[in-house]
């Protein structure tokens, strides 16, 4: 579980202007922990930030920028400067729609790399370093089943998100000694307003879980890292590990082309 104790007083959630970081924003909120909330739409970030300092008696502070940017990390930590951040929540990394590699500009493949890999790098080390002095503190990484394995026209969202849940592993047998709760949630469709403009258009008929209970059970299960699979998805999710890794592939691709077809070039 979340407390202002162990995982306060700031929390800065990376992505946290709607979706799972605002649901994240939400409950830290609740729990009492001031917020830095940190994403590219100003507009939407201020909303976000409205409607929880209405809701909560906390602050809630606002970093409008893109965490795919090279200048990110100075930027976070120029703003985040005297804040005790005791929970990191990194909540961004879109696909960026179902498009073969080789048809990809090299600016959209390597700025899901930043997004992804570099920036929920960089601010772990960075924000791990004052939880480690303090001996506590929380991590959590949002990933997704697409790390399970390889996808036709996904096929760099699926390696940075393998990376994503790898990445969460290996921390936590770092920091786990020291105090510090690591968490990779892996989640399947969830009815995120970046999901639906991209992955769900009307007619598919798609289940997709809702935002504020993939967060529950990510807060619920927190002490439980390294990684976090939703229960509705432990089957599958330890199927397809299992399975030898060209059928898993075709699977993951099947599983898929139905969301992904109408966007295909």
């Amino acid at each position: 579980m979340i407390s202002f104790d162990r995982h306060g007083p700031w929390a800065l959630v990376a992505g946290g202007s709607e979706g799972i970081g605002s649901a994240f924003a939400q409950r830290l909120a609740a729990a009492g922990i001031n917020l830095l909330l940190v994403a590219r739409n100003a507009d939407q970030l201020e909303a976000t930030a409205a409607a929880l300092r209405a809701a909560c008696p906390v602050e809630v502070r606002t970093l409008a920028l893109d965490l795919a940017g090279e200048d990110m990390l100075a930027r976070i930590s120029a703003a985040s400067e005297g804040l005790e951040i005791g929970t990191l929540v990194y909540n961004a990394g879109a696909a960026g729609g179902p498009i073969p590699l080789v048809d990809q500009p090299v600016g959209a493949a390597l700025a899901n790399i930043r997004l992804n890999v570099v920036g929920q790098t960089l601010l772990s080390q960075h924000f791990a370093r004052g939880m480690v002095a303090r001996g506590r503190g929380a991590i959590v990484l949002v990933g997704s089943l697409g790390a399970i394995a390889g996808c036709k026209n996904l096929a760099v969202y699926a390696g940075v998100k393998s990376y994503t849940q790898t990445f969460a592993e290996g921390l936590w047998a770092e920091l786990s000694p020291h105090g510090i709760d690591v968490a990779a949630l892996v989640i399947g469709r969830t009815r995120t307003p970046a999901l639906e403009r991209t992955e769900l258009p009307d007619g598919t008929g798609v289940p997709a879980a809702e935002p504020a209970d993939m967060v529950d059970f990510a807060i619920a299960n927190l002490d439980q890292g390294p990684v976090l699979v939703p229960p509705e998805h432990v089957q599958g999710f330890t199927a397809l590990r299992g399975m030898p890794r060209r059928k898993a592939v075709q699977i993951m691709t099947r599983s898929l082309e139905p969301q992904t077809r109408d966007l295909m070039p």
